[in-house]
């Protein structure tokens, strides 16, 4: 699973908005995506991945709600 795509997956499951630190934890509690090196998903990763992707998230009230 890409990061995005576990993103995606703990927004929906979660059914609203979350923070970079949530959506951080969930991605890490669940072993939804793995980094190549090995270490937990960061929130700067999450972030990071979230700008990537304008027309997937979108950021509201320091909250990450879903586009689609």
């Amino acid at each position: 699973m890409k990061i995005e795509e576990a993103i995606v997956y703990v927004i929906v499951q979660r059914n609203g908005g979350m923070t970079t630190d949530q959506i951080a934890d969930a991605i890490n509690r669940q072993k939804l995506y793995q980094r190549k090196d090995g270490l937990p998903v960061t929130s700067k990763q999450v972030y990071a991945t979230i700008c990537r992707f304008p027309e997937m998230f979108t950021k509201e009230a320091g909250r990450i709600m879903l586009m689609i």
